[in-house]
């Protein structure tokens, strides 16, 4: 038998809170779970720094990368003998559905926009390398990895199979929203998934959903929506990745400068110096991060010390709305204010944005073009979905943009009440309201 039809001698399943169970039967699945790359996934939480907001958002990609295999082995199992789907790409779309996250490094995107990497990237390197998924997927067949990767890269030449894995709505959102509403105890997240894999269809270059199920559909931008701006956009999660940004930034700068560490940090040293190797990569996760900011705390430089005890011990910095197309003179009378208190606004005075599109029509040629959601109509013909859902045409296109400018309030207090200086920076932050209330509260 080839290695590529090779099934266990009897189905594994792993225990899941939000599919209830993960069901492999394959040998190629069963070989990729066990390779320590995808093992090295149990180590990088799914959502970074949340868990310091959300006490019990301590998944790994680990988890998500298994639910969204498993949301696309069910999409498969409906698909089977339907014209428009070609069995012959099943294992294909499980490989890439399995591995999709695989480049993720320790608190992904914070971690990413500071040593300017890209996950995508070493998710591509990880399946083509030097690695034990590589050697895997090329038992399948000679060229297999290059296709799994073109897949999670969408250069992929079955665009239906591509869809699967990353559209407007794909598995890899379906599992991500259930799974981190779960973890978040909130009940943004929730909808009826049952429904929409029933309601799939696949046609020649995508997945459609039959017009009957446009409400179920709703109900997933809906609840996308929800879930950004009040778990994944939250002021307080933000907070806690522009104090691990301010680490990082710290930690490199010292190292540029010659600073004597008491402990040289070895797993930083190649990415200090802009010069990442898959190897380095892959030995650096969030246990490893840890452990570095644990030994920071007892660093000589103040600042590194201050930051790194900050993030370990949860004493976050405070925030205020801002805009900065209205206030920039204001951040720069704040930026000057704060120098003269002896505090160093490059480290301690940040303005941080977040933005999303929940859903968008086809732009044709515009940057990061989105396939729409299209609605299978009872007389076969295709109709976008905003073109039939008031709810979604009401979002549709309409980014939405938070700016939030967070500061040490701790720190400002303890500053001599007969300042004028604090007096001007007290007055212009309005720090006395942020000292008020539940410091765990996730409001």
């Amino acid at each position: 038998m080839l290695y590529k039809d090779e099934q266990l001698h009897e189905e594994k399943v792993f225990k899941d809170p939000v599919h209830r169970y993960v069901h492999v039967q394959d040998r190629v699945i069963w070989d990729l779970i066990a390779a320590p790359e995808f093992q090295r996934l149990r180590r990088i939480k799914q959502l970074g720094t949340s868990y310091l907001t959300f006490h019990g958002a301590e998944h790994s990609r680990f988890n998500h990368s298994l639910g969204v295999y498993e949301i696309v082995r069910r999409i498969i199992g409906n698909f089977e003998d339907r014209d428009d789907w070609n069995d012959g790409e099943r294992l294909l779309c499980l490989c890439a559905a399995l591995l999709h996250d695989l480049g993720h490094g320790p608190f992904s995107h914070s971690f990413e926009k500071v040593f300017k990497l890209d996950h995508e990237h070493f998710t591509q390197q990880i399946i083509l390398g030097d690695t034990h998924v590589h050697t895997i997927l090329e038992r399948v067949e000679s060229g297999f990895s290059q296709k799994v990767a073109d897949v999670i890269d969408k250069t992929y030449e079955d665009k239906l199979v591509v869809s699967l894995i990353s559209s407007q709505i794909d598995a890899d959102r379906m599992d991500y929203l259930q799974r981190d509403a779960y973890f978040t105890g909130v009940s943004y997240g929730h909808f009826d998934m049952e429904r929409i894999l029933r309601v799939m269809r696949p046609i020649e270059d995508q997945v459609v959903i039959k017009s009957s199920g446009m409400h179920a559909v709703e109900d997933y931008i809906m609840s996308r929506y929800q879930m950004y701006w009040q778990v994944y956009f939250h002021p307080v999660t933000r907070s806690a990745e522009v104090i691990l940004s301010k680490i990082l930034h710290r930690a490199k700068y010292l190292f540029e400068s010659n600073y004597m560490f008491k402990l040289k940090p070895f797993h930083f040293v190649a990415f200090f110096n802009e010069d990442v190797g898959l190897a380095d990569y892959l030995k650096l996760d969030e246990s490893i991060v840890f452990y570095y900011f644990q030994l920071w705390q007892e660093e000589d430089d103040a600042i590194l010390q201050d930051l790194c005890e900050r993030f370990m011990n949860r004493r976050l910095f405070k925030y205020i709305e801002f805009n900065p197309n209205l206030q920039m003179n204001e951040w720069m009378d704040l930026y000057k204010l704060f120098q003269e208190a002896g505090i160093n606004p490059d480290y301690y005075l940040e303005v941080d944005s977040s933005s999303d599109l929940p859903y968008d029509f086809y732009r044709p040629g515009e940057e990061d073009e989105r396939l729409p959601i299209n609605l299978l109509m009872p007389d076969g013909n295709l109709k976008e979905l905003s073109r039939n859902s008031d709810i979604v045409e009401s979002i549709s296109g309409k980014k939405r943009t938070d700016h939030k400018l967070y500061f040490p309030a701790d720190t400002l207090t303890e500053l001599s009440d007969d300042s004028p200086v604090k007096q001007r920076i007290m007055e212009l932050l309005d720090v006395n309201q942020y000292l008020k209330g539940d410091e765990e509260s996730v409001d």
